[in-house]
């Protein structure tokens, strides 16, 4: 795990519940984060999960608010979840108008680039069906890439950086890992968290996501002194398709702090042991 400046005997402190933690040399493709250092958890040879690509054959629950929430049980996914802050109005009008660019070169709706990065209209599938299966992926595609990069810029108090919060944030994904779920990777950013996580059977991603966020919201804000919403409070989920998109997935989350430009102590970076 990359952790700060953060010492084993810190780590033995800060997981009492988790597996040991062990210092180990072997890092992703690209090396170490610069100044940081990587640790893995030391695994039994029964704590080593294979993670699946989704299987259109089984079951899928689906659910929906602003975003849509794919969910299958065994499926590797890909979450992410922000701070109330990450975003501010402008970032997302610029959002909005990029996508409007995009829809009006290629005269398609522009109403849906609002519906999609502002609040779901009553429209929105109905401007969504006018798109054709490439038009609907170019769109997602986009706007998912926007989205991405504007958290990736740092908005808001970036509370996050800060490491004993950093910490608590990853002690809460730890809590239940091997048990209710198996994480693959996560990397805590300032003002946003990227996992790739795979759940068992029984349990839920609504149940276990919700639980994460109100838990290290409360334990934040006691910390800080604060009262308002810690995080924006829909994460942001894709049930990993193919193989080939979980490489490039678990090489986006080690690779995201060096995107944001962000430096030793500002990122708490969590990989399983080979």
């Amino acid at each position: 795990m990359v952790l700060h400046s953060a010492s084993v005997e810190s780590l033995s402190q800060l997981f009492p519940l988790a597996a040991q933690l062990t210092e180990d040399r072997h890092a992703p493709p690209g090396g170490d984060p610069p100044g940081q250092r990587v640790y893995n958890r030391a695994m039994g040879t029964n704590d080593k999960p294979i993670f699946r690509s989704f299987d259109p054959l089984a079951e899928v629950f689906i659910t929906e608010r602003n975003l849509p929430h794919w969910f299958q049980v065994g499926a590797a996914m890909f979450i992410t979840f922000r701070t109330a802050d990450s975003l501010p109005k402008e970032v997302v009008l610029r959002w909005q108008r990029e996508l409007e660019q995009w829809l009006d070169a290629n005269q398609l709706p522009i109403e849906l680039a609002e519906s999609t990065v502002v609040q779901k209209s009553a429209r929105h599938d109905e401007l969504l069906g006018s798109l054709n299966t490439t038009q609907r992926r170019e769109l997602k595609k986009l706007s998912d890439r926007l989205f991405h990069h504007s958290l990736d810029e740092c908005h808001g108090e970036c509370l996050l950086k800060r490491c004993e919060l950093a910490e608590l944030v990853a002690n809460s994904l730890l809590f239940y890992d091997n048990v209710k779920y198996d994480l693959d990777r996560f990397v805590v950013m300032p003002n946003h968290v990227h996992a790739i996580v795979q759940f068992r059977e029984g349990e839920s991603l609504d149940v276990v996501s919700q639980s994460w966020l109100r838990y290290t919201a409360r334990q934040i804000n006691v910390s800080c002194q604060r009262s308002s919403a810690f995080w924006q409070p829909e994460p942001f989920d894709h049930i990993i398709r193919s193989p080939e998109q979980f490489e490039y997935l678990r090489q986006y989350v080690f690779d995201n702090p060096k995107k944001a430009n962000l430096s030793k102590g500002e990122f708490l970076y969590f990989e399983r042991a080979v």
